[in-house]
Order: C-alpha cells, then sequence, then structure tokens
C-alpha cells in the first residue's frame, strides 16, 4: 500500500491489519504538512504485528522489490491539495501523482501475477459538473492543476489495463473523519471551534460538498478490490457519503456537536475550488455493492473526538 502513513492510507493498513493481512506500507513522508503527523498516523501500526513499513519514493526509487510477492496493490499516495497545485509548485503534483503512478504501474506489469491495483482518485476530476449528483459519464473538466493530475493518473491506470494489470480507479468526494489532514476544512473549523478562535471560509458558504467519512472509503478499497475483474478492469467509480449539504450547514452541525459558537469570517472563494459537488454512486453500488454506511453528523463527531483528544495530548 502507497501512501500507508496518511489519512486514509493509515485507516486502511489498520483495517487491513485487523483482517488478518500482511501490509506493506509504503511513504516517503513529504513535508506538504508536518512529517510528524503521518509517524503518529502509523505509530501503533509499526509496534504491531502485520505491518511494515517502508519509505521510498514512488518517483525515483526501485520500486521492484516492494511488488515482489504481493497480491494487492491499493495506491494510497500523491500529492494533495488544489489551491497549493498552482504555479512552481505544480511540479510536486506531476512528480508524485502522474510520474509516480506510471512507475508504480509499470512495475507492476513488469512483476506479474497481481489480483488488484487500486486507485485513489478524486471527484476534483470533474470540476464544475454541469448536472448533479455527478455520474461516471460526465465529461472531465478539472478546474485545478491538482486535478488534471489525478485525471492523468486515472487514465494511466485505465492504460495499464489493457496490459494486464488489473487497475480500478476510485474517484473519493471529500473524505473527513480521525486523522484529517491539518490543511482540511473540518479539521480546521473544529480546532478552531475548539480553541474558540475565529474561522475563516472561502466563499459564502452556500457551496455544497458530498461529504464521505473515511470508514466508507475504507469500504469502498476492499470493496473494489474483491469485486469481479472482468466488471471493474480499468474503470473508475464516484465514492460518495451520501451527505451534500453546505459548508454553512456544516459549520451549524458542529456548533451542536461541540456546544462552542463559530465565530466566521467569509472572504472570497479560491481558485481551483469547485462551486458544488455531487456523486452518484449507483455503479459503484451495482458493481462494487459499496453503500456509504455513516451518517454527516456521526462522521463529524468522530472527527470532533479525536481532535478533541488531539489537543489536549
Amino acid at each position: 500500500m502507497t501512501g500507508a502513513a496518511g489519512f486514509i492510507g493509515s485507516h486502511l493498513a489498520e483495517r487491513l491489519v485487523a483482517l488478518g493481512c500482511e501490509v506493506v506500507g509504503v511513504d516517503c513522508f513529504t513535508d506538504y504538512y508536518d512529517p510528524a503527523v503521518k509517524e503518529r498516523n502509523v505509530s501503533a501500526l509499526c509496534a504491531g504485528t502485520g505491518f511494515t513499513l517502508a519509505r521510498a519514493d514512488l518517483a525515483e526509487d526501485n520500486l521492484a522489490p516492494l511488488l515482489d510477492g504481493i497480491d494487492y496493490v491499493f495506491h494510497q499516495a500523491g500529492q494533495p491539495g488544489v489551491r497549493r497545485s498552482w504555479g512552481r509548485s505544480f511540479e510536486a503534483y506531476v512528480r508524485w501523482n502522474i510520474v509516480g503512478t506510471q512507475r508504480l504501474l509499470e512495475s507492476a506489469r513488469t512483476a506479474g501475477g497481481l489480483r488488484r491495483f487500486v486507485n485513489a482518485s478524486s471527484s476534483s476530476i470533474y470540476g464544475n459538473a454541469a448536472e448533479l449528483p455527478v455520474t461516471e459519464l460526465a465529461v472531465p473538466r478539472p478546474v485545478s492543476p491538482y486535478g488534471v493530475t489525478k485525471l492523468a493518473a486515472e487514465h494511466l491506470a485505465t492504460l495499464y489495463a489493457e496490459r494486464d494489470v488489473p487497475t480500478v480507479s476510485l474517484r473519493y468526494f471529500t473524505v473527513y473523519g480521525p486523522r484529517q489532514r491539518p490543511d482540511m476544512a473540518f479539521n480546521i473549523f473544529i480546532r478552531a471551534l475548539l480553541e474558540g478562535r475565529e474561522i475563516n471560509v472561502n466563499g459564502d458558504g452556500e457551496q455544497t460538498r458530498d461529504f464521505t467519512f473515511v470508514a466508507d472509503a475504507v469500504d469502498a478499497n476492499l470493496a473494489a478490490a474483491t469485486a469481479p475483474m472482468a466488471t471493474v478492469s480499468g474503470r473508475s467509480y464516484n465514492i460518495g457519503g451520501g451527505s451534500r449539504v453546505t459548508v454553512n450547514d456544516t459549520l451549524r452541525l458542529l456548533e451542536e456537536i461541540t456546544g462552542r459558537h463559530a465565530h466566521v469570517r467569509f472572504g472570497p472563494q479560491q481558485p481551483g475550488d469547485a462551486r458544488d459537488t455531487a456523486a452518484d454512486t449507483s455503479a459503484a453500488q451495482a458493481d462494487l455493492g459499496f453503500t456509504p454506511k455513516s451518517t454527516l453528523r456521526e462522521g463529524l463527531r468522530a472527527e470532533a473526538e479525536w481532535l478533541a483528544s488531539d489537543i489536549t495530548k
């Protein structure tokens, strides 16, 4: 598994270990955010059994030894962040989202014998979709350089499916929950509420998102790994939580959960942010058997409890 020390990757690794799998977790601990956060994400895994951590850079290291004897690849690694993908920093997005993915796919093709390659993609490939909820038949029109690189990675996965690498891609819609990256909205909002600080919102707060709890994203990966290959080969699937709400509504819900009043300042919308997202997950339900289980209130409460605990450490 790549990106094993990240937000989604660490949750997926824990689930796989709990199921009795032997997991090789790969991460290069980039400094997009504090690497110490990622070290904490995998500290319990490294202290237990069934998990081995390999520190490697997908864009330059020899990947063949990492794939030796591997049955499944869960490719969670990549350079995240819509807003930071503009300007010169785009080079990092090309390096890890495109070059790293291609090198991993090529190594998987050369190794052979792989049962499934599950590629983590993003709803950012859609941009401002003309119709919502968006289906996989919509023409991708990314509105950020990040979205462009994730779409390129998807195309690579589809291409390598024609070269006998059993790939399937999952388009995540705004994943949240415990261990969420510190630059993501819910992490920022909840910390500000708990610490009595002002919350800065980009835009008027009426933009909407389809929020997906991290446990549901993990379920989707396991479903994609075990679905019939003849059905899913080279395809991409929307993975959403079925909780499309405005940012303002989530702030009101967080006020209820934390018992704190939100002091909000609204600012300009940021380049690359889609106005609205909503996932039609009927294809994932039909082909993968995926159905989200967590409500937004349950998921936000879990993240708030984790952050409250983290703040007091």
